[in-house]
Protein backbone atom coordinates (compact mmCIF):
# COMPACT_ATOMS: atom_id res chain seq x y z
CA UNK A 1 0.00 0.00 0.00
CA UNK A 2 1.56 3.29 -0.42
CA UNK A 3 2.04 6.34 1.26
CA UNK A 4 -0.92 8.17 -0.51
CA UNK A 5 -3.19 5.27 0.25
CA UNK A 6 -2.21 5.43 4.08
CA UNK A 7 -2.95 9.12 3.93
CA UNK A 8 -6.34 8.53 2.64
CA UNK A 9 -7.64 5.73 4.93
CA UNK A 10 -6.43 8.10 7.72
CA UNK A 11 -8.53 10.69 6.77
CA UNK A 12 -11.59 8.40 6.09
CA UNK A 13 -11.24 7.15 9.49
CA UNK A 14 -10.82 10.15 11.36
CA UNK A 15 -14.18 11.41 9.62
CA UNK A 16 -15.98 8.02 10.16
CA UNK A 17 -14.82 6.31 13.00
CA UNK A 18 -13.14 9.36 15.20
CA UNK A 19 -9.96 8.68 17.11
CA UNK A 20 -10.57 5.58 18.39
CA UNK A 21 -11.00 3.59 15.20
CA UNK A 22 -7.75 5.55 13.64
CA UNK A 23 -5.67 4.63 17.04
CA UNK A 24 -7.08 0.71 16.20
CA UNK A 25 -6.27 0.77 12.75
CA UNK A 26 -2.73 2.26 13.19
CA UNK A 27 -2.02 -0.42 15.92
CA UNK A 28 -3.07 -3.06 14.18
CA UNK A 29 -1.67 -1.75 10.73
CA UNK A 30 2.07 -1.12 12.68
CA UNK A 31 1.51 -4.33 14.91
CA UNK A 32 2.35 -2.67 17.80
CA UNK A 33 0.73 -0.36 21.01
CA UNK A 34 -0.58 2.75 19.45
CA UNK A 35 -2.55 5.67 21.84
CA UNK A 36 -2.75 9.16 23.11
CA UNK A 37 -0.49 9.91 25.83
CA UNK A 38 -1.44 13.00 28.48
CA UNK A 39 1.32 12.97 30.87
CA UNK A 40 -0.69 14.69 33.39
CA UNK A 41 -3.51 11.77 33.04
CA UNK A 42 -3.92 8.69 34.56
CA UNK A 43 -2.62 5.93 32.72
CA UNK A 44 -2.15 2.45 34.10
CA UNK A 45 -2.14 0.82 31.27
CA UNK A 46 0.15 2.78 29.45
CA UNK A 47 4.36 1.62 28.64
CA UNK A 48 6.51 3.89 30.89
CA UNK A 49 8.46 4.98 28.41
CA UNK A 50 5.73 6.47 26.11
CA UNK A 51 4.35 8.59 29.41
CA UNK A 52 8.12 9.52 29.89
CA UNK A 53 8.68 10.65 26.14
CA UNK A 54 5.08 12.72 26.25
CA UNK A 55 6.34 13.99 29.37
CA UNK A 56 9.97 14.93 27.72
CA UNK A 57 7.64 16.01 24.28
CA UNK A 58 6.06 18.62 26.70
CA UNK A 59 8.56 19.96 28.36
CA UNK A 60 10.95 20.30 25.27
CA UNK A 61 8.45 21.74 22.96
CA UNK A 62 9.32 19.51 20.17
CA UNK A 63 7.68 17.97 17.37
CA UNK A 64 8.69 14.54 17.27
CA UNK A 65 11.21 12.38 19.16
CA UNK A 66 12.24 8.23 19.30
CA UNK A 67 13.22 6.49 22.40
CA UNK A 68 15.13 3.39 21.79
CA UNK A 69 15.03 -0.06 23.81
CA UNK A 70 16.60 -2.81 24.18
CA UNK A 71 13.94 -4.35 21.97
CA UNK A 72 11.42 -1.76 21.30
CA UNK A 73 11.41 2.10 19.94
CA UNK A 74 8.85 4.77 21.09
CA UNK A 75 7.79 7.02 18.27
CA UNK A 76 6.75 10.06 19.56
CA UNK A 77 4.43 13.13 17.71
CA UNK A 78 2.87 16.12 19.55
CA UNK A 79 -0.69 17.20 19.33
CA UNK A 80 -0.84 19.71 20.64
CA UNK A 81 0.93 21.78 24.02
CA UNK A 82 0.27 18.50 26.44
CA UNK A 83 -0.68 15.19 24.77
CA UNK A 84 1.00 13.14 22.09
CA UNK A 85 0.56 10.57 19.89
CA UNK A 86 2.98 7.68 21.01
CA UNK A 87 3.73 4.11 19.55
CA UNK A 88 5.73 1.46 21.09
CA UNK A 89 6.99 -0.82 18.19
CA UNK A 90 9.15 -4.23 18.09
CA UNK A 91 12.56 -3.78 16.82
CA UNK A 92 12.96 -4.08 13.73
CA UNK A 93 9.66 -1.81 13.25
CA UNK A 94 8.12 -1.21 10.06
CA UNK A 95 10.34 1.24 7.63
CA UNK A 96 6.90 3.68 7.03
CA UNK A 97 5.79 3.86 10.78
CA UNK A 98 7.56 7.25 10.96
CA UNK A 99 6.07 8.52 8.46
CA UNK A 100 2.64 6.89 8.68
CA UNK A 101 2.28 8.33 12.64
CA UNK A 102 3.34 12.18 11.27
CA UNK A 103 0.77 11.73 8.76
CA UNK A 104 -1.71 10.59 11.09
CA UNK A 105 -1.39 13.14 14.09
CA UNK A 106 -2.67 16.33 11.91
CA UNK A 107 -6.12 14.61 11.48
CA UNK A 108 -6.24 12.74 14.85
CA UNK A 109 -5.28 16.20 16.34
CA UNK A 110 -8.25 17.77 15.10
CA UNK A 111 -10.78 15.00 15.54
CA UNK A 112 -9.69 15.00 19.18
CA UNK A 113 -10.30 18.76 19.74
CA UNK A 114 -13.65 18.21 17.41
CA UNK A 115 -14.80 15.24 20.14
CA UNK A 116 -13.78 17.46 22.87
CA UNK A 117 -16.16 20.38 21.75
CA UNK A 118 -18.90 17.69 20.95
CA UNK A 119 -18.63 16.35 24.42
CA UNK A 120 -18.29 20.08 25.65
CA UNK A 121 -21.42 21.22 23.80
CA UNK A 122 -23.38 18.10 25.11
CA UNK A 123 -22.29 19.50 29.08
CA UNK A 124 -23.53 22.74 28.46
CA UNK A 125 -26.82 21.28 26.87
CA UNK A 126 -27.75 19.30 29.74
CA UNK A 127 -26.76 21.95 32.19
CA UNK A 128 -29.30 24.09 29.87
CA UNK A 129 -31.97 21.81 30.50
CA UNK A 130 -31.26 21.14 34.14
CA UNK A 131 -31.33 24.99 34.96
CA UNK A 132 -34.57 25.30 32.65
CA UNK A 133 -36.02 22.28 34.60
CA UNK A 134 -35.20 24.36 38.13
CA UNK A 135 -36.98 27.39 36.71
CA UNK A 136 -40.02 25.40 36.28
CA UNK A 137 -39.57 23.60 39.76
CA UNK A 138 -39.15 27.25 41.43
CA UNK A 139 -42.45 28.60 39.62
CA UNK A 140 -44.43 25.42 40.28
CA UNK A 141 -43.48 26.06 44.59
CA UNK A 142 -43.82 30.01 44.04
CA UNK A 143 -40.18 31.21 43.77
CA UNK A 144 -41.29 33.83 41.40
CA UNK A 145 -37.93 36.27 42.01
CA UNK A 146 -35.42 33.61 41.45
CA UNK A 147 -36.84 31.82 38.36
CA UNK A 148 -37.10 35.17 36.43
CA UNK A 149 -33.26 35.84 37.86
CA UNK A 150 -32.46 32.54 36.30
CA UNK A 151 -34.35 32.43 33.31
CA UNK A 152 -33.25 36.48 32.46
CA UNK A 153 -29.62 34.88 32.17
CA UNK A 154 -30.70 31.61 30.16
CA UNK A 155 -33.40 33.86 27.83
CA UNK A 156 -35.80 34.68 26.83
CA UNK A 157 -37.73 36.22 29.98
CA UNK A 158 -40.50 34.30 31.26
CA UNK A 159 -44.14 36.14 29.53
CA UNK A 160 -46.52 37.03 32.24
CA UNK A 161 -49.17 36.72 31.72
CA UNK A 162 -48.87 33.74 29.34
CA UNK A 163 -50.41 30.37 28.54
CA UNK A 164 -48.88 27.16 29.27
CA UNK A 165 -49.02 24.17 26.78
CA UNK A 166 -48.41 20.45 27.83
CA UNK A 167 -46.90 19.23 24.05
CA UNK A 168 -46.91 15.52 23.90
CA UNK A 169 -44.19 14.18 21.15
CA UNK A 170 -43.87 10.83 19.81
CA UNK A 171 -40.86 8.92 21.79
CA UNK A 172 -37.49 10.81 20.82
CA UNK A 173 -38.78 13.87 19.11
CA UNK A 174 -38.75 16.39 21.72
CA UNK A 175 -35.95 18.30 20.27
CA UNK A 176 -37.37 18.38 17.33
CA UNK A 177 -40.93 19.98 18.42
CA UNK A 178 -39.04 22.44 20.54
CA UNK A 179 -37.57 23.77 17.70
CA UNK A 180 -40.59 24.32 15.87
CA UNK A 181 -41.96 25.94 19.03
CA UNK A 182 -39.07 28.24 19.19
CA UNK A 183 -39.83 29.46 15.19
CA UNK A 184 -43.55 29.62 15.84
CA UNK A 185 -42.90 31.85 18.79
CA UNK A 186 -39.80 34.28 17.52
CA UNK A 187 -38.16 32.59 20.72
CA UNK A 188 -40.32 34.11 22.84
CA UNK A 189 -41.54 31.06 24.65
CA UNK A 190 -40.19 29.33 27.89
CA UNK A 191 -39.68 25.54 27.33
CA UNK A 192 -38.74 22.83 29.12
CA UNK A 193 -38.31 19.35 28.47
CA UNK A 194 -40.94 18.06 31.37
CA UNK A 195 -38.66 16.02 34.31
CA UNK A 196 -41.42 13.67 34.44
CA UNK A 197 -43.09 12.13 31.28
CA UNK A 198 -40.36 11.74 29.28
CA UNK A 199 -42.77 12.41 25.78
CA UNK A 200 -43.63 16.38 26.78
CA UNK A 201 -42.06 19.79 26.52
CA UNK A 202 -43.47 22.26 28.92
CA UNK A 203 -43.93 25.78 27.05
CA UNK A 204 -45.07 28.85 28.25
CA UNK A 205 -45.64 31.57 25.43
CA UNK A 206 -47.12 34.91 25.82
CA UNK A 207 -50.60 34.75 24.83
CA UNK A 208 -51.40 35.55 21.26
CA UNK A 209 -54.19 37.56 20.45
CA UNK A 210 -56.35 35.79 18.68
CA UNK A 211 -56.40 33.26 21.19
CA UNK A 212 -59.30 35.23 22.58
CA UNK A 213 -61.71 32.95 20.11
CA UNK A 214 -63.34 29.57 22.21
CA UNK A 215 -61.52 26.42 21.65
CA UNK A 216 -58.84 28.46 19.22
CA UNK A 217 -54.93 29.14 19.71
CA UNK A 218 -52.95 29.90 16.94
CA UNK A 219 -49.81 28.73 18.30
CA UNK A 220 -51.46 25.20 19.29
CA UNK A 221 -52.96 24.68 15.76
CA UNK A 222 -49.64 25.70 13.97
CA UNK A 223 -47.90 22.58 16.13
CA UNK A 224 -50.22 20.26 15.54
CA UNK A 225 -49.80 21.40 11.88
CA UNK A 226 -46.20 20.85 11.60
CA UNK A 227 -45.97 17.96 14.25
CA UNK A 228 -49.59 15.81 13.17
CA UNK A 229 -48.39 12.71 15.32
CA UNK A 230 -48.56 15.55 18.68
CA UNK A 231 -51.00 16.63 20.75
CA UNK A 232 -51.21 19.82 22.64
CA UNK A 233 -52.81 20.68 26.00
CA UNK A 234 -53.42 24.56 26.37
CA UNK A 235 -53.98 26.61 29.78
CA UNK A 236 -56.08 29.70 30.32
CA UNK A 237 -54.48 33.57 29.77
CA UNK A 238 -52.95 33.07 33.82
CA UNK A 239 -50.14 34.87 35.40
CA UNK A 240 -46.82 33.61 36.10
CA UNK A 241 -47.92 33.38 39.71
CA UNK A 242 -50.57 31.05 38.62
CA UNK A 243 -48.07 28.35 36.93
CA UNK A 244 -49.37 25.36 38.96
CA UNK A 245 -52.91 26.14 38.23
CA UNK A 246 -51.55 26.51 34.23
CA UNK A 247 -49.86 23.30 34.22
CA UNK A 248 -53.33 21.14 35.63
CA UNK A 249 -55.17 23.19 33.19
CA UNK A 250 -53.07 22.25 30.55
CA UNK A 251 -52.53 18.99 31.30
CA UNK A 252 -56.03 18.47 31.27
CA UNK A 253 -56.76 19.97 27.99
CA UNK A 254 -54.12 17.28 26.90
CA UNK A 255 -56.52 14.66 27.91
CA UNK A 256 -58.84 16.17 25.64
CA UNK A 257 -56.67 16.86 22.61
CA UNK A 258 -55.66 12.81 22.91
CA UNK A 259 -59.43 11.73 21.96
CA UNK A 260 -59.91 14.88 19.33
CA UNK A 261 -59.57 15.28 15.59
CA UNK A 262 -57.91 18.65 15.77
CA UNK A 263 -55.45 17.15 18.14
CA UNK A 264 -54.96 20.25 20.57
CA UNK A 265 -57.62 21.75 23.08
CA UNK A 266 -58.04 24.41 25.27
CA UNK A 267 -58.64 24.32 29.23
CA UNK A 268 -62.84 24.23 29.40
CA UNK A 269 -64.24 27.15 31.29
CA UNK A 270 -65.11 26.63 34.99
CA UNK A 271 -65.30 27.97 38.10
CA UNK A 272 -61.80 27.36 39.89
CA UNK A 273 -61.44 25.00 43.47
CA UNK A 274 -59.27 27.24 45.39
CA UNK A 275 -61.25 30.60 44.03
CA UNK A 276 -64.31 29.01 45.76
CA UNK A 277 -62.71 27.98 48.97
CA UNK A 278 -60.36 30.60 49.82
CA UNK A 279 -62.54 32.66 52.14
CA UNK A 280 -64.02 29.63 53.98
CA UNK A 281 -60.96 27.38 54.03
CA UNK A 282 -57.56 29.65 54.55
CA UNK A 283 -57.84 29.43 58.26
CA UNK A 284 -58.81 25.75 58.06
CA UNK A 285 -55.65 25.13 55.10
CA UNK A 286 -53.52 26.88 57.52
CA UNK A 287 -54.31 25.76 60.49
CA UNK A 288 -53.87 21.97 58.42
CA UNK A 289 -50.43 22.46 57.03
CA UNK A 290 -48.53 24.92 60.25
CA UNK A 291 -47.08 21.62 61.47
CA UNK A 292 -45.15 21.02 58.21
CA UNK A 293 -44.70 24.90 57.67
CA UNK A 294 -43.17 25.33 60.97
CA UNK A 295 -41.50 21.86 61.23
CA UNK A 296 -37.31 22.15 62.08
CA UNK A 297 -35.47 19.07 61.18
CA UNK A 298 -33.28 18.00 63.60
CA UNK A 299 -29.95 17.51 61.15
CA UNK A 300 -28.69 20.21 58.64
CA UNK A 301 -29.06 17.38 56.26
CA UNK A 302 -33.33 16.49 56.70
CA UNK A 303 -35.91 17.81 54.79
CA UNK A 304 -37.26 21.13 56.54
CA UNK A 305 -40.35 22.53 55.65
CA UNK A 306 -40.43 24.31 52.78
CA UNK A 307 -38.87 20.76 51.23
CA UNK A 308 -41.69 18.57 52.46
CA UNK A 309 -44.41 21.23 51.20
CA UNK A 310 -42.73 20.73 47.91
CA UNK A 311 -42.21 16.62 48.51
CA UNK A 312 -46.25 16.75 49.01
CA UNK A 313 -47.06 18.89 46.03
CA UNK A 314 -45.03 16.76 44.25
CA UNK A 315 -46.45 13.54 45.06
CA UNK A 316 -50.27 14.56 45.09
CA UNK A 317 -49.48 15.43 41.20
CA UNK A 318 -47.22 12.55 40.04
CA UNK A 319 -47.37 9.83 42.86
CA UNK A 320 -44.65 7.73 42.18
CA UNK A 321 -43.46 9.59 39.47
CA UNK A 322 -42.52 12.13 41.33
CA UNK A 323 -39.35 10.52 42.16
CA UNK A 324 -38.39 11.98 38.84
CA UNK A 325 -39.25 15.49 39.47
CA UNK A 326 -37.79 15.62 43.21
CA UNK A 327 -34.25 13.83 42.07
CA UNK A 328 -34.59 11.33 44.83
CA UNK A 329 -34.99 7.91 45.54
CA UNK A 330 -38.09 6.01 45.91
CA UNK A 331 -37.15 5.32 49.63
CA UNK A 332 -36.36 8.61 50.01
CA UNK A 333 -39.55 10.14 48.68
CA UNK A 334 -41.52 7.23 51.05
CA UNK A 335 -39.86 8.08 53.87
CA UNK A 336 -40.58 12.28 53.98
CA UNK A 337 -44.16 10.91 53.19
CA UNK A 338 -44.56 9.23 56.41
CA UNK A 339 -42.76 12.46 57.61
CA UNK A 340 -45.73 14.23 56.10
CA UNK A 341 -48.40 11.93 57.56
CA UNK A 342 -47.06 12.14 61.27
CA UNK A 343 -46.89 15.93 61.34
CA UNK A 344 -50.70 16.37 60.03
CA UNK A 345 -52.18 13.54 60.51
CA UNK A 346 -53.23 12.20 58.00
CA UNK A 347 -53.22 8.81 56.46
CA UNK A 348 -52.36 9.37 52.49
CA UNK A 349 -53.38 5.77 51.35
CA UNK A 350 -56.97 7.47 51.84
CA UNK A 351 -58.39 9.85 48.77
CA UNK A 352 -59.96 11.54 51.23
CA UNK A 353 -56.81 12.58 52.68
CA UNK A 354 -54.94 13.05 49.88
CA UNK A 355 -57.89 15.74 48.75
CA UNK A 356 -57.71 17.59 52.03
CA UNK A 357 -53.43 18.05 51.62
CA UNK A 358 -54.28 18.77 48.05
CA UNK A 359 -57.13 21.41 48.68
CA UNK A 360 -54.54 23.15 51.51
CA UNK A 361 -51.90 23.17 49.34
CA UNK A 362 -53.15 25.52 47.02
CA UNK A 363 -55.29 27.88 49.91
CA UNK A 364 -51.76 28.56 50.93
CA UNK A 365 -48.50 30.17 49.97
CA UNK A 366 -46.16 28.04 52.29
CA UNK A 367 -44.10 31.31 52.78
CA UNK A 368 -43.84 31.03 56.28
CA UNK A 369 -45.98 29.71 59.63
CA UNK A 370 -49.16 29.54 59.90
CA UNK A 371 -51.65 30.29 62.76
CA UNK A 372 -52.48 26.99 63.85
CA UNK A 373 -51.46 24.86 66.30
CA UNK A 374 -49.32 21.94 66.42
CA UNK A 375 -49.19 18.08 64.96
CA UNK A 376 -52.27 16.27 66.11
CA UNK A 377 -53.63 19.22 68.13
CA UNK A 378 -56.81 19.36 65.89
CA UNK A 379 -58.18 16.09 64.48
CA UNK A 380 -61.31 18.26 63.50
CA UNK A 381 -59.07 19.24 60.44
CA UNK A 382 -58.69 15.73 58.74
CA UNK A 383 -60.56 15.11 56.13
CA UNK A 384 -64.60 14.55 56.42
CA UNK A 385 -64.15 15.71 60.26
CA UNK A 386 -65.97 18.91 61.43
CA UNK A 387 -65.30 20.82 64.30
CA UNK A 388 -67.31 19.83 67.12
CA UNK A 389 -66.78 23.24 69.42
CA UNK A 390 -68.84 26.24 69.33
CA UNK A 391 -67.79 28.92 66.45
CA UNK A 392 -64.62 30.84 66.75
CA UNK A 393 -63.51 27.77 69.46
CA UNK A 394 -61.50 25.77 67.33
CA UNK A 395 -59.92 26.27 63.78
CA UNK A 396 -62.87 24.48 61.24
CA UNK A 397 -62.80 21.19 59.27
CA UNK A 398 -62.94 20.42 56.11
CA UNK A 399 -66.68 19.39 56.66
CA UNK A 400 -67.55 22.68 57.48
CA UNK A 401 -65.39 24.24 54.80
CA UNK A 402 -67.22 22.34 52.12
CA UNK A 403 -70.49 23.21 53.63
CA UNK A 404 -70.27 26.86 52.46
CA UNK A 405 -72.99 27.51 49.63
CA UNK A 406 -69.93 28.99 47.35
CA UNK A 407 -68.47 25.37 48.03
CA UNK A 408 -71.67 24.31 47.34
CA UNK A 409 -72.32 25.65 44.06
CA UNK A 410 -68.78 24.98 42.52
CA UNK A 411 -69.17 21.25 43.33
CA UNK A 412 -72.89 21.08 41.79
CA UNK A 413 -71.13 23.25 38.84
CA UNK A 414 -68.48 20.84 38.84
CA UNK A 415 -70.02 17.43 38.66
CA UNK A 416 -73.13 18.76 36.55
CA UNK A 417 -71.58 17.05 33.00
CA UNK A 418 -71.75 13.76 35.02
CA UNK A 419 -75.82 13.70 34.58
CA UNK A 420 -76.27 15.93 31.67
CA UNK A 421 -77.45 14.69 28.32
CA UNK A 422 -74.11 13.79 26.83
CA UNK A 423 -72.97 11.89 29.84
CA UNK A 424 -72.57 8.17 29.07
CA UNK A 425 -74.99 5.48 31.22
CA UNK A 426 -73.81 5.02 35.06
CA UNK A 427 -71.27 8.03 35.04
CA UNK A 428 -72.46 9.50 37.88
CA UNK A 429 -72.03 5.90 39.89
CA UNK A 430 -68.80 5.16 38.12
CA UNK A 431 -67.11 7.95 39.25
CA UNK A 432 -68.42 7.85 43.16
CA UNK A 433 -67.67 4.63 43.28
CA UNK A 434 -64.33 4.78 41.77
CA UNK A 435 -64.00 7.84 44.53
CA UNK A 436 -65.13 5.69 47.42
CA UNK A 437 -62.00 2.95 46.80
CA UNK A 438 -59.53 5.39 46.56
CA UNK A 439 -59.50 6.24 42.73
CA UNK A 440 -58.57 2.51 42.58
CA UNK A 441 -59.01 0.64 39.78
CA UNK A 442 -59.44 -3.16 40.84
CA UNK A 443 -61.49 -2.96 43.79
CA UNK A 444 -64.23 -0.10 41.70
CA UNK A 445 -64.02 -2.52 39.20
CA UNK A 446 -65.03 -5.42 41.19
CA UNK A 447 -68.08 -3.41 42.72
CA UNK A 448 -69.11 -2.01 39.39
CA UNK A 449 -68.91 -5.77 38.46
CA UNK A 450 -67.11 -4.90 34.78
CA UNK A 451 -63.41 -5.98 33.92
CA UNK A 452 -60.47 -3.70 35.01
CA UNK A 453 -59.83 -2.40 31.58
CA UNK A 454 -64.25 -2.14 31.03
CA UNK A 455 -63.71 0.24 34.09
CA UNK A 456 -61.09 2.19 32.62
CA UNK A 457 -62.64 2.49 29.05
CA UNK A 458 -65.63 4.12 31.39
CA UNK A 459 -63.32 6.34 33.15
CA UNK A 460 -61.67 7.57 29.48
CA UNK A 461 -65.18 8.51 28.14
CA UNK A 462 -65.85 10.12 31.31
CA UNK A 463 -62.68 11.82 30.74
CA UNK A 464 -63.74 13.30 27.75
CA UNK A 465 -66.88 14.47 29.04
CA UNK A 466 -65.73 16.30 31.94
CA UNK A 467 -62.94 17.71 30.10
CA UNK A 468 -60.40 16.67 33.12
CA UNK A 469 -57.81 13.84 33.34
CA UNK A 470 -58.81 11.02 35.72
CA UNK A 471 -56.59 8.28 34.78
CA UNK A 472 -53.31 10.02 34.78
CA UNK A 473 -51.52 12.26 36.96
CA UNK A 474 -52.14 15.26 37.63
CA UNK A 475 -55.35 13.71 37.87
CA UNK A 476 -58.75 15.48 38.81
CA UNK A 477 -59.64 13.09 41.42
CA UNK A 478 -59.11 14.97 44.32
CA UNK A 479 -61.63 18.05 43.27
CA UNK A 480 -64.03 15.27 42.48
CA UNK A 481 -64.09 13.51 45.91
CA UNK A 482 -64.13 17.38 46.86
CA UNK A 483 -67.02 17.63 44.82
CA UNK A 484 -68.78 14.65 45.76
CA UNK A 485 -68.71 15.55 49.47
CA UNK A 486 -69.28 19.07 49.14
CA UNK A 487 -72.52 17.91 47.65
CA UNK A 488 -73.34 15.14 50.02
CA UNK A 489 -73.23 17.27 52.70
CA UNK A 490 -75.47 19.80 50.58
CA UNK A 491 -78.07 16.93 50.11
Amino acid sequence: MSRSDDILKVHRLAHAGGSAALLEWLASHLGGWVAVVDPEAEHGSAPEAAVRGAAELAARGVRSAVLHGADCATLLFALDGRRALAAVLEQPHHPDAPALLADAAVPLGLVLRAEEAGRQEERVRRAEGQAREAVLHLLMNGWLSTARQIAGTLGPALPDPMRMYVVECPTGRRAEVARLCRELTGGRAWIVRCPVYVRHLIVLAPPAPAAGAAGGDPLAEALVEGARDCAVGVSGELGLSEAPTAYTQAFHALAVARGSADRHARFGPGPELALAAHEAGAAWAEALLAPLHTYAPRRPQDPGGQELRATAHAWLNFTSHATRLLKVHRNTLAARLRLIEELLGLDLARLADQAALSLALRLTSGAGPGPGPGPGADPGARAGEGSSGAPGTAAPGLDDVLRDPRLTDWARAHLSGLSGPDAPPGARDTVRTWLEHDAQLGPAAAVLGVSVPGARKRLTRIEALLERSLLQSPSARHDLWLAHRAEELAG
